[in-house]
C-alpha cells in the first residue's frame, strides 16, 4: 500500500511540473507514467536490497554461535543471544524468536517460526543443521556450522562479483532508456514541439515509446537476473519436513 501511495504521489507532482513546463497534457502524462515507473521500481529495488542484507548476514549468524557454543552455552541459549548480539538486521526476528522459545518452550517450534519468517534457503540450512545436530547429540555441530558458513561466503562472493560486473552493463541501458526522454523534455520547452505531441499522432507516438521503454527494461532485467536457489527444506502440508 506504502508502494502504491508513493508511486501516485510523485506521479501525480511530475505530471504538475511537467505540464507547467510544456503546457501539453500529452507529454505530462507520459512522464507521470515515468515517474510512477520509476519509483515503484526504485522502492521495489529497496525491499531487494533489504532482503540482500538478510542472506548477506547469515555467515555472522554462524560465526556468533560458534563462538557462544565454544564458550560453554548451549545452542538454545546462543540462539537466544543473538538477539542482543546477532548482526543488526536480524535481531528483531531472533527476538521474537526469544519471545516464542520463551512462551512455549518448544526448540523446533520456534526454529519453524523462523524459516516461515526469512523463507531463505540460506537460513533453512543453518537451522536444519542445527536441528540435526540436537537430534544427534551436537557432537559435529560446530564442523556442521564451520563447513556450511565456507560454503554461504563462497556463494555470497560470487553472486557479488557477478553483481559488479553486470552493473555496469545495467547502468549503461537505463542511461540509453532515459536519454530520448530527457531529449523529449528539453525540446518540449518549445511550443511547435508541445503542439506537435498534443495532436493524435503524437500521443500514439508517446504511448508507443513508453511501451517500448518498459519491454526494453523488463527484457533487460529478465536477462541480468540471477537465478534463485530453491528452497529445499520446507514445511510439507502435514506438517513434516
Amino acid at each position: 500500500m506504502k508502494i502504491k501511495l508513493h508511486t501516485a504521489a510523485i506521479s501525480a507532482l511530475t505530471i504538475g511540473f511537467i505540464y507547467l513546463i510544456t503546457n501539453a497534457i500529452s507529454i505530462a502524462l507520459a512522464f507521470g507514467a515515468l515517474a510512477a515507473g520509476v519509483t515503484y521500481i526504485s522502492l521495489r529495488g529497496k525491499n531487494l536490497r533489504n532482503e540482500s542484507a538478510l542472506i548477506a548476514a547469515w555467515p555472522e549468524v554462524i560465526d556468533h554461535l560458534m563462538s557462544g557454543i565454544q564458550s560453554g552455552l548451549s545452542l538454545t541459549e546462543s540462539l537466544a543471544a543473538l538477539c542482543a548480539r546477532g548482526p543488526e538486521v536480524l535481531r528483531p526476528a531472533f527476538t521474537e524468536f526469544k519471545n516464542s522459545l520463551y512462551r512455549h518452550g518448544d526448540l523446533g517450534e520456534a526454529i519453524d517460526e523462523l524459516k516461515n519468517l526469512f523463507h531463505d534457503h540460506g537460513s533453512d540450512q543453518i537451522f536444519e543443521a542445527l536441528m540435526i545436530s540436537k537430534a544427534l547429540g551436537g557432537s559435529e555441530l560446530l564442523g556442521i556450522l564451520r563447513t556450511l558458513g565456507d560454503f554461504l561466503r563462497q556463494d555470497l562472493a560470487l553472486r557479488r562479483e557477478i553483481d559488479v560486473k553486470h552493473g555496469w552493463i545495467k547502468n549503461s541501458a537505463h542511461l540509453s532508456a532515459a536519454a530520448p526522454w530527457i531529449l523529449l523534455l528539453l525540446l518540449s520547452t518549445q511550443p511547435s514541439t508541445s503542439a506537435a505531441y498534443s495532436t493524435v499522432t503524437g500521443s500514439v507516438i508517446l504511448i508507443a515509446g513508453l511501451i517500448m521503454t518498459a519491454l526494453a527494461y523488463l527484457w533487460m532485467n529478465r536477462l541480468g537476473r540471477l537465478p534463485q536457489t530453491p528452497r529445499v527444506f520446507t514445511m510439507a502440508p502435514n506438517g513434516r519436513r
